[in-house]
């Protein structure tokens, strides 16, 4: 059951998976960083589908096919099948045929996973402009090149309906945080003076497309990236899990604005099927589990000790709840410090 706390953290005694029908997965920093699986994660979905839970995998990337994400999922241990996955390239795809005849000529900046769901959508994906182009859909590419992108920028210019898979700045790989599908869009962009439809996450189209899929009535989405999955999750009044192994750190949740604040923190996803802790405030001091944090004006002094999790949680809740305090301020950093970050 939900705990007698007034910030966004929610708690729960019993696992995630009891109270959600569907587990709604980001991919990229939650399933897997480039092409190794996060450790926790192929038990942690197995364990959900044993419990009866729904899995379907929603991710930002349109660069590959659900069939060869499911592929990969599978070879990292996770089990999946091509329909388990959504893919904002689907959901950009859905948005042009919706609006333009079937057989419309689409210009694709992108890869074979947004060309291929452009084709399913009974469109015809092209990559030189020219006057039978109704739309331009662009999603993240390893391969993209400067050719593609001045096409994308021409067509645009005429003013033919664009749309973009998602609009991360960022993507997690094994090496590092690296350029997302967002910093490509910003150069059409720019050149044009044209921002995009985005289908992916927060919006709408990717979301809907996620909930469709599985049924859900009451899902919960689980992702590494408050911009996007934990967004989605709160415009679109469902519960958010944010898991700590992907794109935010500690410091993005302090300071995570209300519409990006999660329900729930996770160190991975292997949280969809565990129990949270209340996190409860008292005049001036916030707490959970064996941490307390004191708020006088604008500083925080956190006391206590254990799981350091449950010590971000009640720092997090004080710094949302009180506005004199300043997510990166000294005391703050200090806090952070004190557990371990």
């Amino acid at each position: 059951m939900n705990g007698p706390t007034s910030m966004s953290l929610r708690s729960t005694d019993r696992p995630l998976t009891e109270l959600h029908d569907a587990m709604l997965l980001d991919l990229d920093g939650v399933i897997y960083i480039g092409a190794r699986a996060v450790p926790a994660a192929p038990e942690a979905v197995g364990k959900a589908r044993s419990a009866g839970t729904g899995v379907a995998f929603v991710t930002n990337n349109a660069g590959r096919t659900p069939a060869r994400i499911a592929e990969h999922l599978t070879e990292l241990g996770v089990e999946a099948a091509p329909e388990d996955v959504v893919t904002s390239a689907e959901a950009a795809a859905r948005l042009v045929a919706d609006r333009y005849p079937q057989g419309s000529d689409v210009l694709v900046v992108g890869d074979t996973g947004l060309r291929q769901a452009v084709h399913r959508a009974g469109m015809r994906p092209v990559t030189m402009d020219s006057e039978s182009v109704v739309a331009v859909v662009q999603g993240y590419s390893r391969n993209l090149t400067r050719d593609l992108l001045d096409q994308g920028a021409l067509a645009v210019s005429r003013g033919v309906f664009y749309v973009a898979g998602n609009a991360d700045a960022t993507a997690p790989s094994e090496q590092g945080i690296i350029p997302g599908n967002g910093s490509f869009v910003q150069v059409i962009q720019h050149a044009t003076g044209v921002e995009p439809v985005i289908a992916g996450k927060p919006m709408r189209p990717l979301h809907e497309e996620g909930i469709r899929r599985t049924g859900a009535r009451s899902p919960l989405v689980v992702g590494d990236r408050l911009d996007t999955d934990i967004e989605s999750a709160v415009t679109h009044g469902t519960a958010g899990m944010l898991v700590l192994s992907g794109v935010a750190t500690p410091l993005d949740a302090l300071a995570a604005p209300e519409h990006q604040r999660p329900h729930y923190l996770a160190w991975d996803v292997s949280g969809m099927n565990t129990a949270h802790p209340v996190v409860s405030r008292e005049g001036s001091q916030v707490h959970c589990e064996g941490w307390t944090v004191d708020v006088e004006g604008d500083t925080v002094t956190l006391k206590g000790s254990g799981e350091r999790l449950d010590g971000l949680r009640a720092l997090c809740a004080a710094v949302w709840t009180t506005p004199s305090v300043a997510p990166a301020g000294p005391s703050t950093l200090r806090a952070l410090k004190q557990l371990g970050w």
